[in-house]
């Protein structure tokens, strides 16, 4: 099995970046989810609650992060840190120290958006923070992430894409591109679901490990065409996934799994690397 994708999503939950290659960190891959958007309460906001924000392209240059929509000129904005006084933001359950950009930033949003961005402004996670990923699926063990939802690694396989698009097809509905999940490494597989029976994945000469640990349970962001932000079908890909029920034992719709780096911290990951999955129980 070889690795078909890298994608990484430096603001979380506008458009992401394909990459070639990418350093594996602990807290993920380099630069993905290290900012992410807030509102006046500072609490996360995403394509949940605003789905334009699909339609924001971001680039990195060695200077810059870039935000770039149609409705205006695109926006540089320094990888140096930015100076003030730290902030307290929450993702989900979790409060995590935070820098704030500048107010340009949200100046643009509402340019780029409307009056639906009014309010927004963007953090960036504070490098001396750590946010520990939830510890009932680490096996005694620790993790950490950034502005992720929950793990710092999100894995898929194109077998389970392509039984997903079937089971959508048979039904009459459109087949979703694997965008739709937002996935950092995508594996080439024949075989659907067979990611939900690994425990690890390891690049065939060890050069680095990941441990596979809980199922992704999948949220309505799954509906919302990351091109153009319209939900073509609202209830699917979901309710196509619900009756599949790829995880009898787990309430909701499941796509992917959410993992953790075991071994190879600071390593290249690259689209194209042999990688060996050991199966659960062996």
């Amino acid at each position: 099995m070889k690795i078909t994708q890298l994608n990484i999503y430096p603001v979380k939950s506008l458009k992401g970046i394909s990459v070639d290659q990418s350093v594996l960190e602990e807290h993920g891959l380099a630069w993905d989810r290290r900012w992410m958007l807030v509102d006046a309460h500072q609490r996360f906001v995403t394509q949940r609650q605003l789905p334009a924000l699909a339609t924001i392209e971001v680039a990195l240059t060695d200077e810059h992060l870039v935000l770039s929509h149609p409705n205006v000129s695109p926006l540089n904005i320094p990888l140096a840190e930015p100076e003030g006084n730290l902030r307290l933001v929450s993702v989900w359950s979790d409060h995590c120290k935070a820098l704030p950009e500048s107010e340009e930033v949200s100046r643009w949003l509402v340019n780029a958006l409307g009056e639906q961005a009014q309010g927004l402004s963007m953090v960036r996670f504070a490098s001396e923070f750590t946010r520990a990923v939830e510890a009932d699926f680490l096996d005694g063990g620790t993790a950490h992430t950034y502005f992720a939802d929950g793990y710092p690694f999100l894995i898929t396989t194109t077998g389970s894409l392509d039984a997903l698009n079937q089971a959508l097809l048979d039904s009459g509905h459109s087949a979703v591109p694997m965008n739709r999940f937002r996935p950092n490494i995508v594996i080439a597989s024949d075989e659907a679901w067979a990611e939900d029976r690994w425990s690890s994945l390891a690049e065939q000469n060890g050069t680095f490990q990941l441990a596979l640990r809980k199922p992704c349970q999948r949220c309505k962001i799954t509906t919302i065409d990351q091109q153009t932000a319209a939900v073509p079908e609202p209830a699917e890909p979901l309710k196509t996934l619900l009756a599949l029920n790829t995880q009898p034992a787990l309430k909701g719709a499941h796509f992917g799994q959410n993992a953790t780096l075991l071994a190879g911290v600071e390593s290249i990951i690259r689209v194209g690397d042999a990688v060996e999955p050991t199966l659960r129980g062996v």
